[in-house]
């Protein structure tokens, strides 16, 4: 294998592929149901880019965007390519426009809002992934 082929080979196991993607989101959703948070919605599109769920927290009557990140763990030891680190802060300004124009676009100006993040995290062999939830991971507050 030449060099070129061993990188694309490498960056394609750290990129998580869209199915990956999708069973991350519906593990998170199913987590949050079982925390008792109502989901609204799945990918649901702004103006200003896509949320990966929306839901509706009980205790606070609030609605929280959530970004799902998944990858494919090779080993059980955390490290740099953890999901979380990939909502650096041009992910972080994006979730905060798609935040606003949901607010405006569904009227929920008034209630509270924050945006977490989940990182959902799969071993390599086995489907049992490793889930956790960061409340407020963005924590400017979304104007409108």
């Amino acid at each position: 294998m030449s060099p070129a082929d061993l990188l694309q080979h490498l960056l394609s196991r750290l990129r998580p592929s869209p199915d990956l993607g999708r069973k991350g989101e519906q593990v998170a959703a199913r987590y949050l149901a079982g925390k008792g948070y109502r989901v609204l919605g799945h990918n649901l599109k702004s103006t200003a880019g896509e949320a990966d769920l929306i839901c509706e927290d009980p205790r606070t009557n609030g609605i929280i965007l959530v970004e799902v990140k998944t990858r494919r763990r090779p080993t059980t030891e955390r490290g740099p390519h953890e999901p979380e680190r990939a909502v650096d802060a041009e992910k972080r300004e994006r979730l905060m426009r798609i935040a606003r124009s949901l607010r405006r676009s569904n009227g929920w100006s008034g209630r509270p809002f924050r945006i977490d993040v989940i990182a959902v995290d799969f071993p390599q062999q086995g489907d049992q992934p490793e889930i956790r939830h960061h409340v407020n991971a963005v924590s400017a507050r979304p104007r409108g």
